[in-house]
Parts: structure tokens; C-alpha cells; sequence
């Protein structure tokens, strides 16, 4: 493990090496030394310049540590947080999780969950009953197989219509996947 400071001046620049050999570099936002975890804003993974990464380091977990430029001013007020946004976002991420729990713990083929996790990334308004997928509240419904002539519901709302495409787009990507493993285990025999 790295040498750990008493503090890390707010607003500093440190760079470190995890155990797992990432590398981390950011200004400083927060240390909390009885857990020594170090909280850094980083420039954002996804190349947006007006979004930042935000990385909590756990320093008993680091190898290296260098603080490239130490801060001696008094930091900025930090912004405050939007915490009806932030309640927002792990609503959405526990219904996300819970309704992804629902379909791996569903007495159902691989096949059935599989396409009930295709659909819940795009639409909230699906659930299990029995073996079926039921897909906003009850306007489509999928039966094993799980097949595009396993759909039910009225064929020409745009529910229905919707759904068949994710189906189809579904199966398209599973037949895709299977063809791209049969070449890889073709070139790994030869």
C-alpha cells in the first residue's frame, strides 16, 4: 500500500496505481481518513467535457499514490446537490435492479429471461405472470417459446407492433451472437 497523508487538501491533484493496476488522476473533492477512502473528480470516461467521473478510492487498496499539484488556497464552495434528482436516479436504479432480479429468478428458460431483460432496458411495464412476459399491463403478451408467433395482444396498437420489433431485434442479435461463437470455437480447433 501507498503512503497515506494525515489529509489531502481539497481542490489537489493525485494520481494513483489501484491493486488491480488502473490508474486514477483527479482533483480532490473529499478524504475521510478513519476509512481512507480518497473521493476524485475526474475528467468523464465518455469524452463529455461538461461531465465529470467521480472515482471513491479506497487506499488500502492502492499501490502507488503521488500528489501531483497540492492546493494551499482555500477551496471553492462546492455546488450543492439536486437531491430530488439523486432520490430520482436510485428509484429508477433499484425498480431497474429489482425488475432484472425478477426475470433470473423466474422458473423460466434462458431463453424467456433473456428476452424479459431485452425488454425491461427499454420499458418499465414488464413483468412475469407464470411463464409469460406481460408487457404494459396486460396489451402484449409472450408465451414460451418466446418466439415472434408467440406474441400476443391487438396487432395493430402500436404496443404490439412495438414489442414485435424488440422481439425481432432480439432474436436477430441471439442468432448473431451464436454465429460469431461457432466462428470463434471454429479458429480456436484449427
Amino acid at each position: 500500500m501507498a503512503a497515506v497523508s494525515d489529509f489531502f487538501s481539497l481542490g489537489s491533484i493525485v494520481w494513483c496505481r489501484t491493486c488491480y493496476n488502473k490508474e486514477i488522476e483527479g482533483e480532490v473533492l473529499a478524504f475521510d481518513p478513519p476509512t481512507k477512502v480518497l473521493i476524485l473528480k475526474c475528467t468523464s470516461s465518455g469524452g463529455d467535457p461538461k461531465l465529470n467521473d467521480i472515482h471513491f478510492v479506497n487506499l488500502s487498496l492502492v499501490s502507488e499514490l503521488q500528489v501531483k499539484k497540492e492546493v494551499t488556497s482555500a477551496p471553492d464552495i462546492p455546488q450543492s446537490l439536486n437531491l430530488q434528482r439523486l432520490n430520482t436516479r436510485i428509484r429508477n436504479q433499484v425498480d431497474e435492479k429489482k425488475r432484472m432480479f425478477q426475470a433470473r429468478a423466474a422458473n423460466v428458460s434462458s431463453e424467456g429471461q433473456s428476452l424479459f431483460i431485452a425488454i425491461a432496458k427499454t420499458i418499465s411495464e414488464v413483468r412475469w405472470n407464470n411463464s409469460e412476459i406481460v408487457v404494459f399491463n396486460q396489451d402484449v403478451t409472450i408465451s414460451p417459446p418466446y418466439q415472434l408467433e408467440n406474441i400476443r395482444g391487438n396487432i395493430n396498437s402500436k404496443e404490439y407492433i412495438y414489442i414485435r420489433k424488440v422481439v425481432e431485434k432480439h432474436m436477430k442479435d441471439l442468432a448473431l451472437n451464436s454465429q460469431n461463437q461457432g466462428v470463434c470455437q471454429n479458429n480456436t480447433l484449427q
